[in-house]
């Protein structure tokens, strides 16, 4: 993905957001239940329009009944469904996990990729996903993965001007090192949950409140 250079202010600002996140959370990592590539994978997909917490009771069951997708592949539909039911969209998502194990066991051997270009061809993972389980499971670093908590607080800090997913990635990017792509995901989206929210911001007790410009924030 190609990266724009950004302004100096903006790169200023992301700078001191991070130091200062990564202080409150020095060692951040998914909240998801994972000890694989595979799993995490499956975890983040389930997490879609569903919390982490949940996702947590799911998928001790289903790693039981299928560890990986040598089992995934073999397994029925309608039992995927029903172990997943409880994390909402549990059709498609279990269309997607099953399709997933088939393009992992035909395409790649039954080992999972380790590219962006080769993860996204599994059904269901997009960049942001791919973004999560290469940084974390593998430590190689493609982009920075933006879910709904990083897209409101870079607007909100005035990282990006977009509210597109992809656009905010590019202007992401180039705010941070490389190597901290993946913290940087973690630190917004923990400070998101705790702080940072959607309906009302904290922004009284934010450890950011003097630099950040609050884009979208009503004032009071």
């Amino acid at each position: 993905m190609k990266m724009k250079s950004p302004d100096k202010k903006t790169l200023q600002r992301a700078t001191i957001i991070y130091d200062r996140l990564i202080k409150r959370y020095p060692n951040p990592e998914p909240e998801l239940d994972w000890n694989n590539a595979w799993e995490l994978m499956v975890a983040t997909a389930l997490a879609a329009q569903c919390t982490d917490v949940r996702v947590n009771k799911v998928t001790p069951e289903l790693f039981k009944r299928w560890p990986g997708p040598a089992e995934m592949i073999k397994a029925d539909i309608a039992d995927i469904e029903e172990v997943i039911r409880s994390t909402g969209l549990f059709r498609n998502k279990a269309k997607n996990l099953k399709g997933a194990a088939e393009v992992v066991m035909n395409e790649f051997g039954g080992e999972m990729p380790r590219t962006m270009k080769d993860m996204i061809k599994l059904p269901g993972v997009a960049r942001k996903t791919a973004n999560i389980v290469l940084s974390n499971a593998m430590d190689i670093h493609e982009g920075v993965a933006v879910d709904t908590h990083v897209k409101r607080l870079s607007f909100r800090m005035g990282l990006t001007e977009s509210t597109n997913p992809n656009v905010i990635e590019k202007d992401l990017m180039p705010l941070f090192k490389r190597e901290n792509w993946g913290d940087a995901n973690h630190v917004l989206v923990l400070y998101g949950r705790e702080i940072c929210s959607a309906r009302s911001p904290k922004c009284d007790i934010c450890e950011l409140n003097d630099i950040c410009p609050k884009n979208g924030i009503e004032k009071k």
